[in-house]
C-alpha cells in the first residue's frame, strides 16, 4: 500500500496534475486559491520540462494555456470567482478549437467581488458553458482530499480524450481543508496529438483556429462538437449513491454541501428518519437518468446547496412529474452545519406528513 500523504486540497491538485503530467501553469494571485498557484512555481521547477507563469492578469494566464495545450503540453490554471469572469471567453476560445486544459475554480462567496467564504454560486456558470457560443465544459465536483487528487489525474484525461477544456469545481473550504491522501500512478498518456502545433518541418503547415467567417462550414464545426458532447453525455456520467435503499426521502448535494448532508444523515437516523443521498461528481454531464432511476421507489427528494439554488434546477429537470422535490440553499459563503440541515428536513418531512395527513 501506497504511503498516506496529509496535505492541504489546493495544494492536492498542484501535487496531482504534476503527477499526471501537467507541465504548464499560468495563473493570477486570487483568494481561496492562493496556495495552488505557489506549490505549483516551486514543484515545476524541480520537474524536467515544467514552466510556471505568474501572468498579468487572468484574461492572461487562460490564453497562455491555451498557447500551451495548442503545441501539445498538459497545461492547467486555476482561479475563484470573479477571476474565472475574466477567463471565459478563453475557455470558450478553447472549446471552439478543441484544446484541451484543465481550469480549476475554487468558488467564492458572489455575485460581484463577494467574499473569500466558501460557496456554490458558481455551478451555472461551470455548467452552462459560461462564454458564449453552443459549447459545454465538462465539469468534475470533489467531495474529499482524495478524490481532488483522483479527479484531477481524471480531468486531464478527459481533456486530452475529448480534445476539450475540463474544470474542477471546488470551494474555499476544500482549498483549505488537509486530509490524508494516496496519489495513485496515472496511467500512461495514450491519445492523439495529431493537432500539437511543432512547427512545419518538412511536413504540411497546421492551423488551430475558432474564427471560422463561413456560415454553414461553422454550423458543421458545432455540429461536430455537438457529436463529441453527446458522447462525453454518454460515457462519462459520475455519480454517488449513499444509502439509499430504503430511504424514505433522498438528499441531492454535491461537494462540501454533500459532506455536511452525510453529516445531517446520521443525525436524522436517531429521529426515525430514513435519508439517503444521491452525490453527482460529474455536474455536466449531470447524472440525470441516474437520478430518475431513483425516484421509482423514493417519491421525496431534497436538495441541499451553498447557494441561492442553482443545481436544483437540473434536478428539476431529471424528476419533474416523477417526484416531489424540496430544497434548502445558503448563499453568499454561509457555511451551514449538520444540524441545521438535520432540523430543515425534519420539519419539511413533519409537514409533509401533516399535509398528507389533511389531505
Amino acid at each position: 500500500m501506497k504511503n498516506k500523504v496529509l496535505l492541504q486540497g489546493n495544494k492536492v491538485i498542484g501535487e496531482a496534475a504534476v503527477l499526471a503530467g501537467c507541465r504548464f501553469y499560468a495563473g493570477y494571485p486570487i483568494t481561496p486559491q492562493n496556495e495552488l498557484p505557489e506549490y505549483m512555481a516551486e514543484r515545476l521547477r524541480g520537474v524536467e520540462g515544467g514552466v510556471f507563469i505568474q501572468s498579468e492578469s487572468e484574461i492572461a494566464a487562460i490564453n497562455m494555456v491555451a498557447g500551451a495545450s495548442a503545441a501539445g503540453a498538459r497545461a492547467m490554471t486555476s482561479s475563484s470567482g470573479p477571476g474565472i469572469d475574466l477567463k471565459q471567453e478563453g475557455i470558450s476560445s478553447m472549446a471552439a478549437c478543441e484544446l484541451p486544459g484543465v481550469i480549476v475554480n475554487m468558488m467564492r462567496g458572489g455575485p460581484g467581488l463577494g467574499n473569500i467564504r466558501p460557496s456554490q454560486g458558481d455551478y451555472f456558470q461551470a455548467t452552462r458553458g459560461g462564454g458564449h457560443g453552443d459549447y459545454r465544459t465538462p465539469v468534475l465536483a470533489p467531495a474529499t482530499c482524495q478524490e481532488m487528487a483522483d479527479l484531477t489525474v481524471d480531468a486531464f484525461d478527459l481533456a486530452d480524450r475529448y480534445r476539450t477544456p475540463v474544470m474542477i469545481l471546488a470551494d474555499g473550504m476544500m482549498g483549505q481543508m488537509m486530509e490524508p491522501v494516496v496519489f495513485r500512478e496515472p496511467a500512461p498518456r495514450d491519445y492523439s496529438d495529431d493537432f500539437k502545433m511543432t512547427g512545419a518541418g518538412s511536413g504540411r503547415s497546421k492551423i488551430i483556429r475558432g474564427l471560422i467567417l463561413d456560415a454553414l462550414a461553422m454550423e458543421e464545426h458545432n455540429w461536430k462538437l455537438v457529436r463529441k458532447y453527446q458522447a462525453i453525455a454518454d460515457r462519462e456520467v459520475r455519480y454517488e449513491a449513499y444509502r439509499v435503499d430504503g430511504a424514505e426521502l433522498i438528499l441531492v448535494a454535491y461537494g462540501t454541501a454533500a459532506r455536511i448532508a452525510k453529516g445531517a444523515i446520521h443525525r436524522l437516523d436517531s429521529l426515525g428518519i430514513r435519508v439517503g443521498l444521491f452525490r453527482p461528481i460529474s455536474l455536466w454531464p449531470f447524472p440525470m437518468a441516474e437520478l430518475r432511476r431513483l425516484s421509482e421507489s423514493v417519491r421525496e427528494f431534497f436538495v441541499f446547496e451553498m447557494s441561492a439554488g442553482q443545481m436544483v434546477e437540473d434536478v428539476r429537470l431529471a424528476l419533474q412529474g416523477f417526484a416531489r422535490i424540496g430544497f434548502h440553499g445558503r448563499p453568499g459563503g454561509v457555511v451551514p452545519t449538520p444540524a441545521e440541515l438535520a432540523n430543515v428536513i425534519y420539519r419539511y418531512c413533519r409537514d409533509r406528513e401533516a399535509s398528507i395527513g389533511k389531505s
